[in-house]
């Protein structure tokens, strides 16, 4: 049996798993909402005892342990990610290692989501693989050579961080990045932008009202006037596919995938994404680098937290 620890500002779960020739199968999960108001070491001690209730006695092989960053994965200590006010210097890996007595590993969860598709998901059979997140936010995982590439300190793949352009939405605290026209916060923004200029010229695309703050506009409504045909919201959803191409084209030259997987909004929304995005990687990207690299939706959907947490235990 694999254990598995999900850790999340809002809600964190515990997932047990068994492996047979490759297949992955969940046999329980526990969840508990995250609770910021008490120390961390006691929030962990609360999911290892979720954790002994579904081991229901039988010791774990390995455990496994995804989280959002900033974290020292081979220290196994979560470094104060802003969703986990007050977790700054936690070992965590320590604690559940003293309890349980088998290894335990810890990635951030972007690496770790690329490793349960490269495992278990789209990314299944091949050597080199990117993982985009592309939901909130923009990150990746690095699959190189057959196995996770971290970086020096925990930090390969922050590709939400690249500028794309001077200005534009702004994401990952810079204006015109990556991350800034490719996430679920960027394509809010640039329906709000382009809402405003259509508004004054007398245009009110589906999604907007006369008044709407930008907060009330999201990549889900603008993606779901887009779905009907609204001009505007189509012209938001080619703008970031553009963007998306752009980045995917950098990408494509400087690590040669064979494979990049999406998920999220990606694989909601590709129809709406990625003609746009393939014209300009066919324009931008090594032509035989392109060629080779196949550009795909992520497969393991709303479970692949769950699948992550697995798959860090099995590095």
């Amino acid at each position: 049996m694999i254990l598995g620890f999900d850790i999340g500002g809002t809600k964190c779960a515990v997932v047990a798993a068994k492996i047979n020739e490759g297949e992955i199968e969940i046999t329980a999960k526990e969840k508990v909402p995250t609770d910021l108001k008490i120390e961390p070491c006691k929030m962990i001690d609360r999911l290892i005892a979720l954790a002994d209730k579904i081991c229901g006695g039988e010791k774990p092989e390995s455990i496994g342990i995804s989280c959002g960053g900033p974290l020292d994965s081979k220290k196994g200590v979560i470094l104060g990610p802003p969703n986990l006010i007050g977790w700054n210097y936690v070992p965590i890996v320590d604690q559940i290692r003293e309890h349980y007595g088998v290894p335990v590993h810890l990635q951030n969860d972007a690496n770790a989501c690329a490793v349960a598709e490269w495992k278990f998901g789209a990314g299944s059979g091949t050597q080199n693989m990117v993982f985009l997140t592309f939901g909130t936010g923009l990150g990746a995982g690095l699959i190189l050579d057959g196995k996770l590439y971290s970086g020096t300190n925990d930090n390969a793949g922050e590709v939400g961080h690249i500028s794309l352009e001077k200005f534009g939405p702004v994401g990952y605290g810079k204006s015109g990045s990556f991350e800034g026209f490719c996430s679920g916060g960027g394509i809010a923004q640039l329906g709000y932008m382009l809402a405003l200029e259509k508004s004054q010229q007398g245009e009110y695309p589906l999604y907007y009202k006369p008044g709407m703050s930008k907060e009330e506009i999201t990549a889900k409504t603008v993606g779901d006037a887009a779905e009907q045909g609204d001009k505007t919201a189509l012209e938001v959803y080619n703008i970031c596919g553009e963007y998306l191409g752009k980045g995917l084209s950098i990408l494509i030259d400087i690590l040669n995938p064979e494979r990049i997987v999406i998920g999220s909004i990606f694989a909601r929304s590709k129809n709406l994404l990625w003609q746009s995005a393939c014209e300009v990687i066919k324009r931008e990207a090594l032509e035989d680098s392109a060629k080779c690299c196949e550009v795909v939706a992520a497969e393991l959907g709303e479970h692949i937290g769950d699948y992550a947490a697995i798959a860090t235990a099995l590095l």
